[in-house]
Order: structure tokens, then C-alpha cells, then sequence
């Protein structure tokens, strides 16, 4: 019999507990796609309270009206909504910069331009499909480089078969032309 009391205390707190639930249908803010979802109508009421006094502009002490891409002498009360940029394929990335920071192996650092060249060259008789780039930058000394890269991933299988032929071979970063990058 105990048993059956706690039961029926626990069923009838859980009738008096229930709600009321309403299918709300609202228009997302950023991409305006309906929403919908069920919820109590009291939440319902105060979601649509906390809307509305977003929507209101604000006034300082001296009578002006802040409003969001609006002047002062604007009585508008709809507020400007930021919506972020959508995320950007690599070919609008490429237009936008097409010199990024990527990654190229560094095949070897020699003291002289005739020993990069024929670094270079003996890299394009066993690596015929990938670039070869001599930086003049760090005179005296020359860096010999091979390949762009997007990221280290992107160039993981072609440096782990330059680092067959070139022990001393490294992945560096380095501005590639976007283009090229694999």
C-alpha cells in the first residue's frame, strides 16, 4: 500500500506540474529560415518582451538618439543587425589575397647562387612536378625551396618523399601565391 501512495503523490505532482505548450514558429535574424519549436506560452510572452526592448534605441542625458547606422535626426527604431560574412571559398580567398601564408619545404641553405641552381636543378630531375624557388633574401646565404602549400597537411605527402632524396629537407612557413597552393 506505501507503495501505491508513492506513486499516485509522484503522478499527481506531475499533472500539477505541466505546461501548456504552444508551437512557436519565429524567422531566424541572421538568414531569415523559420524557427520552430514548442514552449510554453509564458516563455513564449517574455522571449517576445526581451525582442521588443532590443529593438528600442537608446537616449543619453542630452536628448540624443543612438541608433544603430543612423544619424540623430533619424526617428527610426529598427536596429542595424550585423550579419558575418559567410565563410569564404578558397577561390574568393585567392581574389581577395593571392599571397597568403602557406608552407614550402626548404630543400637546402647554400652559400652561393650557382650551388642553388644546381640544387634546384638536381631537385627538378627527381621532382619534375613540383616548383622549385631560389630566395636571394638572407645574403650571403641562398634558400632553396620547393612546392606551396595551403597547410602542413596539404604538403605531408610530398614531404615525406622529398625528405627521402633531401635528409636535411624542412617545412617552413612562407607567402606562397594562393593559386599555385595545393
Amino acid at each position: 500500500m506505501k507503495y501505491i501512495l508513492k506513486i499516485f503523490t509522484v503522478l499527481s505532482i506531475l499533472t500539477i506540474n505541466t505546461f501548456d505548450a504552444q508551437l512557436v514558429v519565429k524567422n531566424d535574424t541572421l538568414s531569415g529560415t523559420p524557427l520552430s519549436m514548442t514552449m510554453d506560452k509564458k516563455i513564449g510572452d517574455l522571449l517576445v518582451n526581451i525582442e521588443e526592448k532590443c529593438a528600442t534605441t537608446i537616449t543619453n542625458n542630452s536628448g540624443k538618439s543612438w541608433s544603430a547606422g543612423s544619424d540623430s535626426s533619424s526617428n527610426s527604431n529598427i536596429p542595424k543587425i550585423n550579419v558575418p560574412e559567410k565563410e569564404l571559398s578558397q577561390a574568393e580567398i585567392c581574389r581577395r589575397n593571392p599571397r597568403i601564408m602557406g608552407y614550402k619545404i626548404q630543400l637546402a641553405v647554400v652559400k652561393s647562387n650557382e650551388e642553388a641552381r644546381e640544387v634546384g636543378m638536381y631537385f627538378r630531375r627527381r621532382f619534375p612536378n613540383m616548383k622549385v624557388e631560389i630566395d636571394a633574401s638572407l645574403r650571403p646565404n641562398y634558400k632553396v625551396m620547393a612546392g606551396s602549400y595551403l597547410s602542413k597537411q596539404t604538403a605531408s605527402s610530398d614531404f615525406s618523399s622529398v625528405q627521402k632524396t633531401f635528409k636535411e629537407a624542412r617545412l617552413i612557413p612562407y607567402r606562397v601565391f594562393c593559386v599555385e597552393a595545393k
